[in-house]
């Protein structure tokens, strides 16, 4: 059975990944916010070299990184920016070096549809086709602009390592019950990544032997703003569910 460790592992993406995944997989949940600690889920500051570099344990297959913090502005204070570097740039660098110098094989990085938000409006692209890896990101905010930089650092880790490094620009998982979120909701209507999906990409991510990719998490909804195409023949990303299904079905 794989190890894996999460990082950031007690937000929303985080629980449903351990739930979804704990039966197939060994899981390690790190994050800031575990209060009691036990042999799946314990502490850890990844903004820190050393707390990081102690904590993975060096026989893990895969580490998924899910750091967050609350962003609000495009343009943020120098405070706030300090800490969004840490959090989103210096962070992944730390994590990404740790597994090289472990030997572990392959870091999933969760970027963001905010990577290239500025040409999607509501859920809806603006381009009159759906926006693809390939198009030039273009971010309306700092928090952006970081999760692409943190993108690119992958990208020299698995130019001059042997690390894999996977970027999935993760779409919309609202923390409440899906068909109520999706009500009333005109762009999750389009961007939701169902928790099913969820599992079933990130299950994908995990198991391909690509070496580097940076894909859309988003579920199969009509009128999604991002192209899947590339997910599904080079991952095997296979969605199961969109928002009309969701809603006809009463799931």
């Amino acid at each position: 059975m794989k190890k894996l460790v999460i990082l950031g592992g007690a937000g929303v993406v985080g629980e449903a990944l351990f739930h979804g995944l704990k039966s197939s997989y060994n899981i390690l949940n790190l994050d800031r916010a575990i209060g009691q600690a036990d042999a799946s889920h314990q502490y850890v500051d990844a903004t820190k070299y050393q707390e990081l570099l102690e904590k993975i344990p060096e026989d893990t297959d895969v580490i998924i990184n899910l750091l967050r913090m609350e962003t609000s502005q495009a343009i943020e204070e120098v405070d706030t920016f300090d800490q969004m570097t840490d959090v989103f740039f210096k962070a992944t660098y730390y994590t990404m070096h740790v597994a090289n110098t472990k030997k572990i094989p392959k870091v999933i990085f969760a970027s963001s549809n905010h990577v290239t938000d500025y040409m999607e409006e509501n859920g809806l692209s603006k381009l009159g086709r759906e926006i693809t890896t390939e198009d030039y990101p273009y971010a309306k905010g700092l928090y952006g602009v970081l999760k692409l930089a943190s993108e690119q650092a992958g990208f020299i880790f698995s130019l001059n390592t042997e690390l894999s490094v996977i970027n999935i620009r993760i779409g919309s998982v609202p923390k409440e019950e899906e068909l109520k979120a999706v009500e009333g909701n005109e762009r999750l209507k389009r961007t939701l990544l169902s928790k099913v999906d969820l599992i079933n990409l990130f299950t994908a991510a995990i198991e391909s032997d690509r070496r580097f990719g940076t894909y859309y998490g988003v579920s199969d909804n009509p009128d999604k703003p991002w192209d899947l195409t590339n997910a599904i023949k080079e991952l095997g990303y296979r969605p199961k569910q969109n928002t009309s299904e969701l809603k006809s079905s009463g799931l």
